[in-house]
């Protein structure tokens, strides 16, 4: 282990290159050419990668795929996905197709408001504070009048302001809670900039007020921050369809059903199940929120805060039959953005924008919901039927041949022995090694 650096942020990019792979790796040589051999090859593109964060050395590649056949809102999308993940892309797709024929998603941005909080300590009376709070309420709309200017041109800004008392909590503990418009930016760094303006207005009016003790006017700001928990910034999607259309691998429609709405309320009443089943959930939504070039741990974060709203963690899904119709839905929060951030910088993200028509950000609520929605309905419709591992493990195939080295013959001579059966990692190791006429990986390796 190397000796503690100092001015690492400062040293060029092969500067740290060389001082990295020189003290953490055995064969310096080797890392450092890894390093390098996912540089892009245009100077000008890989310079604007290098400045999206911090100390970059290199380039992480994950797969940018695409689920065709989207129908949402009687709108057709191919489905950017940006994910790691076997089977993902295929599940989505499967189940757009699946969709298509029977009305599509329907999705509805339900509200975007979004919530932010100056934190602070007040040592004095609670109904002063109140009262002065709301006296001056319109200072600080004013005091932020210049930066709110160009969001309110577009349609948004502040929408309110609120004390909130936390002292039940915490001793001394006050919010100003505010709530934001937008528009079609996530917004993050508008938010928090409104915020430090209102902790300075805070601070000023209560110093020039006459009303406050000296102990009284000594207001202790913690913080101000944006929340990512954004429960009035909800999107809806939904599918339905008659029951008898729903006749699927060999199941029929009446036990599909039964069978896909008992899951489902499994995953609603049982915390080990509802993590699994929003899991795959997000699978859905992350793949698309990062190709789009928005903050998926945001997204996350708000989801499974809102899955726990009830006091447990629940699905984020739900599904009924009425009067014959199926219903298949999902409600989450969905904070996104389609400008600013990495929308206008990123190529592939401008790419990804583009082919999903330039949305605004609640139409691209609306197409993200869908693709968790899908993505769910196909991972319940293989679990109530064939089981997860037949999808699954038929895409992890390639991985693992991979790791084995497989020649592409290779690989299609083992995709066609695997067509009709379950592969799982030893059957697939021992049928590569008694294709390649030898005992045990060790021998392939030699």
């Amino acid at each position: 282990m190397s000796k503690k650096v100092k001015g690492f942020s400062k040293m060029t990019k092969e500067a740290k290159i060389e001082w990295l792979t020189n003290n953490y790796f055995n064969n310096p040589d080797e890392a450092r050419e890894t390093l390098q051999k996912y540089w892009h090859k245009d100077p000008k593109t890989q310079q604007l990668h290098d400045e999206f964060i911090e100390n970059t050395l290199t380039n992480y590649f994950l797969p940018f795929g695409v689920a065709p056949n989207f129908k949402i809102n009687d709108k057709v999308y191919a489905m950017p996905m940006a994910i790691e993940e076997s089977s993902v892309v295929a599940a989505a797709a499967k189940a757009a197709s699946f969709w298509y024929d029977r009305g599509g998603f329907k999705s509805e941005v339900i509200s975007t408001k979004k919530v932010g909080h100056v934190h602070f300590a007040y040592y004095g009376d609670y109904n002063k504070l109140w009262e002065f709070f709301n006296s001056v309420k319109d200072r600080f709309y004013a005091d932020t009048a210049e930066i709110t200017k160009n969001m309110r041109k577009r349609g948004g800004g502040i929408e309110d302001l609120m004390l909130i008392n936390k002292t039940f909590e915490e001793p001394n503990y006050y919010q100003i809670k505010a709530t934001f418009e937008t528009v079609d930016s996530m917004g993050a760094n508008f938010i928090n900039t409104c915020l430090e303006q209102f902790a300075n207005t805070l601070q000023e009016a209560v110093k020039e007020s006459d009303i406050f003790t000296e102990k009284e006017k000594d207001i202790q700001i913690i913080m101000c921050i944006l929340s990512n928990y954004t429960p009035e910034c909800l999107v809806r999607s939904e599918v339905s369809c008659p029951v008898e259309f729903l006749e699927t691998d060999g199941v029929s429609a009446e036990e599909f059903v039964e069978k896909f709405e008992r899951a489902v309320h499994v995953a609603r009443i049982e915390p080990y199940r509802a993590t699994t089943h929003n899991k795959g959930i997000m699978n859905g939504i992350d793949a698309v929120v990062i190709a789009t070039g928005n903050d998926f741990r945001a997204i996350e974060a708000a989801c499974h805060t809102y899955a726990a709203r009830s006091g447990q963690y629940r699905s984020l899904t739900d599904c009924a039959v009425e009067d014959g119709i199926f219903k298949f839905w999902i409600e989450v929060p969905m904070a996104l953005g389609t400008v600013g951030g990495l929308t206008n910088l990123h190529p592939v993200v401008k790419l990804a924008h583009e082919l999903l028509d330039n949305p605004s950000a609640k139409e691209l609520m609306g197409i993200v919901a869908a693709s968790g929605l899908a993505q769910n309905f196909g991972a319940l419709r293989a679990l109530v039927t064939t089981g997860i591992q037949q999808g699954h493990m038929k895409m992890h195939l390639l991985n693992i041949l991979n790791k084995l080295e497989a020649t592409n013959e290779e690989k299609e001579e083992m995709k066609k022995f695997f067509k009709d059966k379950v592969p799982h990692y030893n059957m697939i190791v021992n049928k590569f090694c008694e294709m390649r006429g030898v005992s045990s990986v060790e021998e392939l390796k030699k």
